[in-house]
């Protein structure tokens, strides 16, 4: 449900874009509403900012990394940030990178901080042109580099020097740019080597239909399945029913009452999941 509700939470963000929205305080707080509609955070007051101080902490030592901006500075310090994402003449990966730093210092949500963040850092890449479309996931570098990346953080916060921190994001999206290209290059081959397989598993007239439907949907519910490929219910629920005994679909929920079966596409999430 979570990836679900990013994926919808991203296309919704990119359609308001590309309608001529610009990045402001409603759009964030739009983004965040959608985010944690459901799930985790959904009782933290989705769309609405912080009411008391965060930090950041590390619970194994029971120490303060990072304190973020206080209460009373939030507001006019998402007003600059917005400022200066639409002014600043800054080149746009640098401007990407200060304006990671400032959002994650400023964490103005109670929860959700570390997901609307990065959305941004796609988004803000996307709209500059750096990508054709917003599907740039930095979040892998970043949790494997967590020390590195708190501590340039903390750097800049301590000193006013950004060297340290612009560098390392640099290095983040040319690591993470190479590591999505070869996951690229997995998808396209898992789809290819899949073609065969489902032509013997399924024997169906559907089986691209149904290949290219989930590496589409790689998370879907049943009734999606029926309406998006036009297969007859019956057939569909066979088709679903093998997928599952074969090992390619996962069965996240069962169906109740008016709700849908949720299904995930195991072979391609655990390639988006390295």
């Amino acid at each position: 449900m979570e990836t679900i509700l990013y994926q919808r939470a991203l296309k919704n963000a990119q359609s308001a874009l590309e309608d001529g929205y610009e990045f402001s305080i409603n759009f964030i707080r739009q983004m965040h509403q959608q985010l944690l509609f459901w799930g985790r955070g959904s009782i933290k007051s989705p769309g609405e900012f912080k009411r008391e101080q965060n930090y950041l902490a590390d619970k194994a030592k029971r120490k303060i990394q990072f304190v973020h901006i206080s209460l009373e500075k939030l507001m006019e310090g998402l007003e600059n940030l917005f400022m200066f994402i639409g002014k600043s003449p800054e080149p746009p990966l640098i401007k990407t990178a200060i304006m990671h730093l400032e959002f994650e210092a400023l964490h103005p949500f109670q929860d959700g901080n570390g997901r609307i963040g990065r959305m941004l850092i796609t988004l803000l890449l996307w709209r500059s042109g750096i990508l054709s479309y917003p599907h740039f996931y930095i979040s892998g570098y970043f949790e494997d580099n967590k020390d590195t990346y708190i501590e340039a953080m903390r750097e800049v916060s301590k000193t006013g020097n950004w060297n340290e921190w612009i560098k390392f994001f640099l290095i983040a999206v040319e690591k993470q740019a190479i590591l999505n290209l070869q996951i690229a290059e997995n998808i396209r081959s898992l789809y290819e080597n899949l073609k065969q397989e489902f032509s013997e598993i399924l024997s169906s007239k559907w089986n691209l239909t149904i290949l290219d439907f989930i590496f589409t949907y790689p998370v879907f519910r049943s009734n999606k399945f029926v309406h998006n490929t036009g297969i007859p219910s019956a057939s569909a629920a066979t088709i679903i029913k093998k997928l599952v005994e074969k090992g390619f679909l996962f069965l996240k929920e069962e169906a109740a009452g008016r709700r849908a079966a949720l299904y995930s596409f195991e072979p391609l999430m655990k390639l988006v999941r390295v």
